[in-house]
């Protein structure tokens, strides 16, 4: 019976990538802030732990790990998915810039941090983070900022862990239909990410991108940098509201499963 610690776990991918884990018989170990929804999801489970955390928070993320090894003393898995969007332009205000960094980019490495002495020891553990597509096309301002550095670290930590028996795998989800998608139609859900999570468990591998017709957009990127240029020059300070100072949301793995900070949900 598999230990696997899921963020963000209390809606969107973190819920279905707690449900379909807890389906094959592992104990998920739900953390997001909002306890009531984890009491919720935990509920549907019927075999999870949930426990309430603000990944920003460094003792919160100790706490959780130690909630984790009650279960039977291992960690088998970590899946790094709390994640929030924001505003798309440069000029996004200090709160929000420190808060998408704070919870897409210092929490994954926190809990990395604090689970892989452990899987050593284990000699064996899997750690899936969930980053973006928005990683590869940089395209949404700081939120594309903490998922390309969330590639990077990704990278730098499954080569530093090689040949220890811990799988380091990242899964870039492109649009997904969850709560901050709603204003979006005939997006698929995140049993889709779900479904690659579970994979790269049992086979990790350096990157997985869905919905899969998103690789091509990223060979594109990749190849031909000037037609990203194009199709999105000024777009982002052309879609800045004049009052609000706020853009659309961008897609991926953000989920307002961690409570609201300065306007912003984070998970």
């Amino acid at each position: 019976m598999a230990v696997v610690i899921v963020t963000g776990a209390s809606s969107g991918i973190g819920r279905a990538v707690a449900i379909r884990l807890a389906a094959r018989g592992d104990t998920v170990v739900l953390a997001a802030r909002r306890a009531a929804e984890l009491e919720s999801v935990a509920a549907e489970i019927g075999s999870a732990m949930p426990v309430p955390t603000d990944v920003t928070e460094p003792a919160a993320v100790d706490a959780l790990v130690e909630r984790a090894l009650t279960v039977s003393g291992r960690i088998d898995a970590l899946i790094n998915n709390a994640g929030i969007g924001g505003d798309k332009s440069v000029l996004a205000d200090e709160a929000e810039v420190r808060a998408t960094v704070e919870v897409n980019l210092l929490a994954p490495i926190r809990l990395m941090r604090a689970v892989v002495p452990i899987m050593r020891r284990q000699r064996s553990g899997s750690i899936v983070n969930i980053g973006s597509v928005a990683g590869e096309i940089g395209i949404s301002g700081i939120y594309s900022a903490t998922k390309f550095a969330l590639r990077g670290m990704n990278d730098s930590v499954r080569r530093e862990l090689a040949g220890t028996g811990i799988g380091v795998t990242l899964v870039e989800p492109g649009h997904i239909a969850t709560e901050m998608t709603a204003h979006r139609s005939g997006l698929p859900g995140p049993e889709i990410v779900a479904a690659a999570v579970e994979r790269a468990l049992t086979r990790p591998r350096r990157r997985v991108v869905v919905p899969g017709k998103y690789r091509a957009a990223i060979l594109l990127a990749n190849a031909l940098p000037a037609i990203p240029d194009r199709l999105y020059a000024g777009k982002a300070a052309r879609e800045k509201s004049p009052t609000t100072g706020n853009t659309d949301r961008t897609a991926g793995n953000e989920d307002p499963d961690a409570g609201k900070r300065n306007g912003t949900n984070s998970g």
